[in-house]
């Protein structure tokens, strides 16, 4: 199991496994370096510790090594702890909840294709002010200023060089956050960004063919360059590309499970119905 605080540790022993199989093998930096292709700048940042490698850069690394197979397997596995980021929500508390919407509008602004999974709850950029302001009730801090930040993202949508897909489950469009009827404006807007050209919402009704994966956790996949996964105590921001394709694929499979367009606008707008009666 992937422990937050062993992340930083994970990083430091990737740089020393990567120096001593280059050592073992015979090789100096320089060599390495003109074997990869890389930099003998960055060979060295890397087994410093102060660059980490992408999942790719290990394995051109492990290649022109010619590493044991229980090299590859082990450096490939410390390889995907250290690409994991850990951002814990008391951190960002401390910070102020409006760094990580300005976090989250740079994430926006450098990626185009973005494929979100809600199994529980709207995010953010589909999310009403009612439903945005129930959604940090709980928290402390500046939630004006949060706010603003969240509805100035939201712009993003209108993007047509940029490719969203939304899936949600039932469970996320009927979970009571706000009151009925501002529950029944939420669902309604959601209905009405799908009309977007850009914009894809799909959803996954309860009473679907058996689905072979479980809803475990919301995550988002940012291009194929990055997973993002959230839980009670904070976010992960998964870069191994690797595990990022696992998440592709997750997504890929819940999406073949989803009503799209007007079939899931229907359904959205008789969710909304119901809140309403």
């Amino acid at each position: 199991m992937l422990e937050p605080e062993s992340i930083g540790g994970r990083r430091g022993e990737l740089s020393e496994a990567l120096r001593r199989v280059r050592k073992r093998a015979g090789f100096t930096g320089e060599r390495l370096a003109s074997g990869t292709g890389m930099s003998q700048s960055k060979i060295s940042k890397i087994e410093t510790g102060k660059l980490v490698p992408s999942s790719v850069d290990v394995e051109r690394i492990l290649r022109v090594l010619r590493a044991t197979p229980q090299e590859i397997e082990d450096i490939s596995a410390l390889a995907q702890v250290a690409n994991t980021e850990y951002q814990n929500w008391r951190a960002s508390l401390r910070r102020g909840l409006h760094h990580k919407q300005a976090e989250l509008a740079t994430l926006e602004a450098t990626s185009s294709t973005f494929r979100y999974f809600l199994p529980a709850m709207v995010t953010g950029l589909l999310q009403t002010p009612e439903y945005a302001r129930a959604s940090l009730a709980s928290l402390p801090g500046d939630h004006t200023r949060a706010l603003m930040k969240r509805f100035a993202r939201q712009s993003i949508l209108y993007e047509t060089s940029k490719d969203f897909t939304f899936l949600l489950t039932e469970q996320a469009l009927r979970w009571p956050l706000c009151r009925p009827g501002e529950m029944s404006v939420q669902l309604e807007r959601i209905a009405a960004l799908s009309e977007l050209p850009n914009v894809r919402i799909g959803v996954i009704p309860l009473d679907r063919s058996p689905v072979p994966e479980g809803p475990l956790s919301t995550f988002t996949v940012y291009d194929q360059a990055l997973a993002t996964v959230e839980t009670f105590t904070g976010a992960l921001l998964i870069r191994s590309a690797q595990d990022v394709a696992l998440y592709a694929k997750t997504f890929r499979l819940f999406e073949e499970n989803a009503f799209f367009d007007a079939e899931a606008r229907d359904f959205v707008r008789q969710a909304a119905e119901s809140f309403r009666g």
